[in-house]
């Protein structure tokens, strides 16, 4: 029987996560977030040096001193976002900016951005073209969207470099966009980094229902949020004791591929190679088991942080599971359903793994 999880807690947190910027390298408010959060659940977050936050879960048979047949289950989600940072400042006082993060340039014109000064100020801004206005520059529609020809306009009174940088702004800076969050009754929610603050949702889902319901897994469980996977290599180096190692991020939508915004997403193959074939059978079993609306897609433009393990020389099974996100990289959307169902497909993976 499908676990009955919190839905509105998943929403509401995400919806938090969500608002609190966190582009690759800049990830330390949110990760105190989500150890706050992990707290009050429980739950005790540690932290590699690079920033991955790792929180344990101890399986059933633990109190009575047991050890376990199996190894370690690790779960995985990034907090991590596209962003950007200052390149650098022009004369006229506006910023020219360098991707963190794989998008197209078009997909951020006109958004709302803030930049995160090294003494804790956050300016406004506003990422425009160079040539921003068919009133001015005949050749403005035709105009290539690329990083060269980009540049973040800031709200306030900068008419040279030496006014941008009196604002205390520098090479180096971050930079992140707005989200622009909408979370709709109908339960659609959309917005910028669902990829994979959504995830990252799912897997508290999964912690909140455990603590309700006082249960725990029938093996030990790892979860790690990580902070560079935009850039790949969040996961590249994870705990020696996981044996099988699930990737929870965003499944893709569009082309040839099933996957809708509803769906639990399973991918059998990215741009890495194929995935384990006992774990993706496993899932895809479980989710026809729980009554789990899923499609089975390969990702030829892909990579997750399960790749990133396996690259970094982990001996691992690994697998890629999330929900379907429509318009990745971009304006980004997804549906609560798909959520909560991945996170009722991890319960049932790691209930009886």
């Amino acid at each position: 029987m499908k676990p009955e999880l919190n839905r509105s807690y998943i929403v509401e947190l995400l919806r938090k996560i969500l608002q609190t910027p966190s582009p690759s390298g800049y990830c330390h408010d949110v990760m105190k977030l989500v150890a706050e959060e992990a707290a009050k659940l429980g739950y005790e977050m540690a932290f590699t040096p690079k920033g991955n936050g790792i929180l344990s879960i101890p399986p059933a048979n633990s109190a009575a001193g047991a050890s376990p047949s199996r190894g370690t289950i690790g779960l995985t989600a990034h907090v991590d976002t596209l962003g950007a940072m200052v390149r650098a400042i022009k004369p006229d006082g506006k910023l020219r900016f360098t991707a963190i993060g794989g998008y197209d340039m078009h997909s951020v014109e006109g958004e709302y951005c803030l930049v995160h000064t090294r003494d804790g100020r956050k300016i406004e801004g506003t990422v425009l073209s160079t040539k921003p206005s068919v009133h001015v520059y005949t050749d403005s529609r035709d105009w290539k969207r690329e990083e060269a020809n980009m540049e973040i306009r800031l709200d306030e009174s900068v008419k040279s470099k030496e006014d941008t940088e009196k604002l205390g702004v520098s090479v180096g800076d971050f930079i992140s966009w707005d989200p622009r969050t909408r979370v709709l009754d109908n339960g659609w929610i959309k917005s910028r980094h669902l990829d994979d603050k959504a995830s990252v949702a799912a897997l508290f889902g999964v912690l909140e229902w455990l603590k309700r319901e006082g249960k725990s897994p029938v093996r030990p469980v790892k979860m790690i949020f990580s902070t560079y996977e935009e850039v790949g290599h969040g996961s590249s180096h994870i705990p020696a004791d996981i044996e099988e190692f699930i990737a929870v991020d965003m499944g893709a939508i569009g082309d040839d591929l099933s996957a809708t915004e509803r769906d639990v997403s399973i991918c059998a193959k990215d741009s890495t190679g194929p995935y384990d074939y006992g774990m993706t059978t496993k899932l895809i079993e479980l989710s026809k088991r729980e009554g789990l609306p899923y499609a089975v897609d390969i990702y030829p433009h892909y990579g997750s942080d399960a790749s990133a393990a396996l690259r970094g020389g982990s001996d691992i099974r690994a697998a890629l599971i999330g929900p379907g996100v429509h318009a990745s990289h971009g304006m980004e959307r997804t549906h609560a359903d798909a959520i909560v169902n991945t996170a009722a497909l991890l319960l049932a993976y790691i209930l009886e793994a």
